[in-house]
């Protein structure tokens, strides 16, 4: 009998702790992406459009990688994600991505009335076993690679050029993203820059064919730079760069608005340049799992992002650069205290002098000197291989010495914890088993 009402109490709790997927939309971001209150307007949005209630349950990732693993071995019913270019890519290819339904009823189409022709031509571009990104991913932030400089140290002709962060007067100031990729591609653009200019390879050539005298090539180059470096960051290298611990660093567009934005404050001048070789753009959008339980609630959540007041809040939040051309949005980030520029590829042949900051979004002519990375499927473990190769070994003498010193430091501080630990230990409860 006990064991009956113990299964049948199992039974219950089990029901009860079980929900409606219909009911709930799992939505996985990028740490620190996202204005959170928009959260619960969307709740209350989805609502007043469809008649049905919604809560959202969201998470957060660091590494583009640590999403996918987890949609690609099925363990998780996330219902809308925001991966980067290359990895969308490797969804599409994977056939890990649902097509994102346009139909809302009497609810306006933000994601097709607002976004930028720019950025549906770039993902026209993808690649993806055949199939058109734009009908599996909507664009959320873009941005550009390029060099942060302090104007005090660095003259803007020195930052013209990747050739910049291997230039010895930098020495121990120099900051580079830890970002294989990104490094990869503005540095095989520098040492391809004469076939570029006599036209016997393209940018876009450049970004999908690697091979093993190409990796070689960017590896020695990096073998020059990597005893000029002081960090590999992932996130840090802006706060080097306001505090000036560092002159130059090869950034994202979005750490470099932010750490101007930040500098400015302390009087120290910070510039962005993107290079005459070449950058690279890059791009974040929003896609449907093929695991989703709850497609209806994500493609409206895709198409609520889309709308130009949510748009703005994200990216004031964010101070990352929305994808949105709406007139709104265009409005929005106008300063009249800079030069018009001409942004028609972006916002339209009515946007040819408009005054906005060309960090967010480059003119037109500078535009013409980008191109798209993309997946290196394959080929990823011999860029890991390289990455690896250049990072290894980055430290001088006088670096393993201070590191030496502090590791013996900490190990007699250890001995020294453990050894009053025990004394302790046998004054109070004798000696221990």
């Amino acid at each position: 009998m006990k064991k009956f009402l113990f299964f049948a109490l199992a039974v219950l709790l089990a029901a009860g702790c079980s929900s409606d997927r219909s009911a709930v939309l799992k939505v996985y971001n990028w740490s620190d992406y996202i204005d959170e209150t928009v959260i619960g307007d969307f709740e209350e949005w989805y609502e007043q459009q469809t008649g049905e209630s919604v809560e959202v349950i969201y998470q957060t990732f660091d590494i583009n990688e640590t999403m996918l693993s987890k949609i690609e071995k099925g363990h998780e019913d996330y219902d809308v994600v925001c991966p980067s270019d290359y990895i969308i890519e490797r969804m599409l290819s994977q056939d890990l991505l649902l097509p994102i339904d346009r139909d809302f009823g009497d609810t306006p189409n933000y994601i097709d009335d607002n976004l930028s022709p720019y950025i549906r031509g770039c993902f026209s571009n993808m690649r993806g076993g055949g199939k058109n990104a734009n009908d599996y991913a909507v664009a959320y932030m873009w941005g550009t690679t390029g060099i942060l400089y302090n104007a005090k140290y660095v003259t803007d002709e020195e930052a013209s050029t990747w050739d910049i962060v291997r230039n010895p007067k930098f020495e121990g100031r120099i900051f580079i993203k830890d970002s294989a990729r990104d490094v990869y591609s503005q540095i095989i653009l520098y040492l391809k820059y004469k076939e570029l200019l006599e036209g016997t390879v393209t940018k876009d050539e450049l970004m999908v064919y690697r091979s093993d005298s190409e990796i070689a090539e960017v590896e020695e180059f990096m073998s020059d730079v990597k005893p000029l470096v002081a960090g590999w960051e992932a996130d840090f290298g802006k706060e080097q760069m306001i505090q000036e611990r560092g002159y130059v660093n090869l950034t994202w567009a979005g750490d470099a608005v932010w750490a101007i934005k930040e500098a400015q404050e302390l009087g120290v001048d910070l510039r962005y340049a993107l290079p005459k070789e070449g950058y690279t753009v890059w791009f974040d959008g929003w896609v449907i799992p093929k695991y989703a339980q709850n497609v209806k609630a994500a493609k409206y959540w895709i198409n609520f992002m889309s709308r130009p007041d949510i748009v703005i809040r994200n990216s004031e939040e964010t101070g990352y650069i929305p994808s949105s051309a709406a007139p709104e949005v265009m409005a929005a980030f106008e300063d009249e205290s800079l030069e018009p520029i001409d942004v028609s590829y972006f916002f339209g042949p009515e946007a040819t002098a408009v005054r906005l900051d060309p960090i967010l979004y480059p003119s037109t002519q500078d535009i013409e000197r980008s191109c798209m990375e993309h997946d290196w499927g394959e080929n990823t473990a011999k860029l890991i291989t390289m990455w690896g190769s250049v990072k290894g070994s980055n430290m001088s003498s006088m670096t393993v010495l201070i590191l030496a010193v502090t590791l013996a430091a900490f190990i007699i501080l250890i001995v020294a914890r453990m050894r009053k630990k025990s004394r302790r230990s046998h004054s109070v409860y004798g000696k221990r088993r």
